[in-house]
């Protein structure tokens, strides 16, 4: 039964946008169209809203699914910050992680990442006296990189005809750095194994590791910690909360058990949407935020994905990793469990990430190339308040899908016991990672449950459990059909396949549909450039 977020929906006959998905890149032109007199309806086929960015509760305990921290939010001239301040009206707050925002362990030794860029910069050469020079160049280089990224998104929101006449101009810069692998560009500055090991060791932010990563994906992520790490005030479900209002004020609505069967299109023209009942609603525009492949292969008749042969696309990119999370519920505060707000990389202490990563693609019983730990408890100044004495642990590493291809066709939560054996068996070694950091919560643990590929698959229609949507390769850049326009009138796409993995990727992608929507300059309005 299609449900709104909100108590007694007046839903309009007929509204001037439909969004598919309720991530960050349609809450982001959702809001921006909204305050342009827009009236916006997005549709979401689960229980809940927000894609990547919402919670679930199981057993007193509540858990972000997608957010572990954001960059750039304690600048208030940043970008980033002055794009979610104005969706969501300046009522979404961010409490600084500190000091150390990621620490990179490998083996028994760790690196810790510190807020700031002159710190960063200290820290790191203390850490590495010898490799001074290559330190400080290779932070130019990132400084350099992000500097082309502009004019790159911006030709992605123009009209055709000029986003081809100016494509060359504005792309050239962009590509001497998104050409290359973030390997291949730090190789040239050290050979220092253990240095290039910890400048990378954020990879899994991305999800490619350097030999296989773009050089620009990787810049993005490093430069956007630069000024240290944040976590919205009041957990992750705040952005939904906080962007809902926007929204309605312009009668707008978010509705949640509605999934859509199909794009109706007519002479080539997006003119609303069927929904799985069999509903059809009309609409001026409809957006989809349902990433690349599920949007082609599910939502948009097979016809009109032939005409414009829409599926040779698809061949030319290829998903991002698929992952597993440990969610963790413990009894005890934060403060009482000793927990830190900074993350931690854990890494195997020999080979390179490339190699740790290929060895455990052919055997995972190999090392876990990378285990991430995040601690939302200890972040959310306000956690407490909503779960005294209580606390959570987030732990996630990269999972091929193919592990869990035998059970693909099963139902969520009905997936029988050899699928919940092979969960636990993976939920223990994860537990001893955590073990061999933090040993004094492994006497307060009282629920654990592992979210596999499948369940991503599930709650976020991504056909192989991708989590960053499509890879961050060097060839993904160049693909030209990653823009927020279709060929199909009035049927544009957004989220993170159009601009870069996570939150902050698909909040820009949501600037960047509206913008090519409206034809109007919201990076200019909102930014100020």
């Amino acid at each position: 039964m299609i449900q709104t977020y909100k108590r007694n929906p007046k839903l309009h006959e007929h509204y001037h946008t439909i969004l598919i998905g309720s991530g960050m890149g349609c809450l982001s032109a959702a809001a921006i169209l909204a305050k342009e007199g827009h009236s916006v309806l997005i549709l979401e086929q689960h229980y809940t809203p927000g894609g990547f960015t919402h919670v679930f509760k199981r057993k007193g305990y509540e858990w972000d699914v997608g957010i572990h921290y954001i960059g750039d939010m304690q600048r208030p001239k940043s970008a980033m910050k002055k794009l979610f301040d104005y969706v969501t009206d300046s009522n979404l707050k961010w409490a600084d992680m500190g000091a150390v925002y990621d620490r990179i362990i490998i083996g028994d030794k760790s690196y810790d990442l510190v807020k700031g860029l002159e710190n960063f910069k200290k820290q790191l050469i203390t850490y590495f006296p010898e490799e001074e020079q290559a330190i400080l160049a290779y932070i130019d280089l990132v400084f350099a990189a992000n500097r082309t990224a502009g004019k790159f998104y911006i030709n992605k929101a123009l009209p055709p005809f000029l986003s081809k006449l100016l494509y060359g101009w504005m792309t050239r810069p962009f590509f001497k750095y998104a050409d290359q692998t973030t390997d291949q560009v730090i190789r040239k500055l050290t050979k220092n194994e253990e240095l290039i090991k910890v400048l990378t060791g954020q990879y899994g932010d991305y999800g490619l590791p350097p030999k296989e990563s773009s050089f620009f994906m990787h810049s993005t992520v490093v430069k956007h910690y630069f000024g240290g790490g944040s976590f919205p005030i009041g957990g992750s479900s705040q952005i939904v909360k906080t962007i809902d209002p926007v929204i309605e004020a312009s009668g707008g609505c978010i509705l949640i058990n509605a999934e859509v069967d199909k794009v109706l299109i007519e002479n080539n023209k997006a003119v609303g949407v069927k929904m799985s009942d069999g509903k059809t609603i009309s609409s001026t525009y409809v957006i989809s935020g349902a990433g690349l492949v599920t949007t082609y292969d599910k939502l948009l008749p097979p016809d009109i994905v032939q005409k414009h042969a829409l599926r040779s696309q698809l061949k030319k990119v290829n998903p991002s990793v698929s992952h597993a999370c440990l969610y963790i519920g413990l009894e005890g505060s934060p403060e009482d469990l000793q927990l830190p707000k900074t993350n931690l990389w854990i890494y195997p202490d020999k080979l390179d990430h490339d190699q740790c990563v290929r060895n455990y693609l052919e055997d995972i019983e190999q090392d876990f190339p990378v285990v991430y730990v995040s601690f939302p408890a200890a972040k959310d100044p306000d956690w407490s308040n909503r779960y005294p004495g209580k606390s959570t642990i987030d732990i996630i590493t990269l999972l091929p899908y193919e592990v869990f291809s035998d059970w693909e066709n099963s139902k969520w939560m009905k997936r029988g016991e050899s699928y919940e054996n092979l969960k636990e068996k993976i939920s223990q070694r994860l537990l001893e990672k955590l073990y061999e950091q933090l040993p004094q919560v492994k006497d307060k643990i009282n629920h654990y449950e592992l979210s596999s590929p499948l369940t991503t698959k599930h709650f976020m229609n991504y056909s192989q459990g991708e989590i960053y949507g499509l890879d961050h390769s060097p060839s993904r850049f160049r693909q030209k059909f990653l823009v927020p326009r279709t060929p199909i009138k009035n049927f544009y796409l957004t989220g993170q396949d159009i601009v870069t993995a996570g939150v902050g990727g698909a909040l820009f992608a949501g600037l960047l549909t509206a913008s090519a929507m409206t034809g109007k300059n919201f990076m200019k309005k909102i930014v100020g450039s």
